[in-house]
Formats: C-alpha cells, structure tokens, sequence
C-alpha cells in the first residue's frame, strides 16, 4: 500500500465519521518535469550553465506540514500519514509538536485508518 492510498482510505472514514478532511498538497520543481530536466542537461553539457539558472520553485504549505486535515465540531486535527518502514521527517515531528503544544490541536502519524481514528480522538 501507498501512502497516497492510505491517505485515501484515511480521508473515507474521517467523512463517515463527520469530518470535512483536506489534503495539503506540497511540490517543487521546473515549468518540466524534473526527469526531462536531468536528460536536457545530461544532453546538452553546453547548455549547463543556462539550464542550472532555470529557476526552481517550491509550493504549497509550510515544510513539516501534515499530510491530512480533519476538521469537526470547530476543531481541526492534523494527521502525518506514513507507511511502513517510513519515518515522520524532524520537520514533521516538529509540526505536530506545535499543534498539539502550542495551539491545542489533535496531532500524529498514522500508520493505518485505526491510528487516525485515534489521533482525532485522543490527540495522540
């Protein structure tokens, strides 16, 4: 399984449960695809110098930022999802750390549709 289908099975059973539920979407990268940039440049080694200034952008949410958004009752709750042998990133750690230590908010990795169900009800 994906993470992107854990993801998925996850944002299912928030909404049963009543939840409205977002996916934070974050990516980088050229006006092309990264894969068509590296052959471009391995092609043309003479057009190094112009291709390395292309400029390479960033977008979406802040770095650490939870996967998921579960949103009920005016309380939102923030769910890092990963699978195994996937780690959450010392960004994401942080990320749930201020959420649940400085603004109240249930926050935590999930590995699976129970740990979910989990975090937006005990917070952990």
């Amino acid at each position: 399984m994906t993470e992107h289908d854990l993801q998925n099975q996850i944002r299912i059973e928030m909404t049963r449960r009543g939840f409205f539920t977002e996916r934070i979407n974050v990516g980088s990268g050229y006006l092309i695809s990264k894969p068509l940039m590296d052959k471009i440049k391995s092609a043309c080694p003479h057009l190094r110098r112009e291709l390395d200034s292309v400029p390479y952008f960033k977008t979406g949410a802040v770095v650490g930022r939870s996967d998921l958004s579960a949103i009920k009752d005016g309380k939102i709750s923030f769910i890092e999802v990963k699978v195994e042998p996937n780690k959450p990133s010392k960004e994401q750690i942080n990320f749930i750390a201020q959420m649940r230590e400085r603004y109240g908010c249930c926050a935590g990795v999930a590995y699976s549709v129970d740990d979910a169900v989990r975090i937006v009800s005990d917070g952990q």
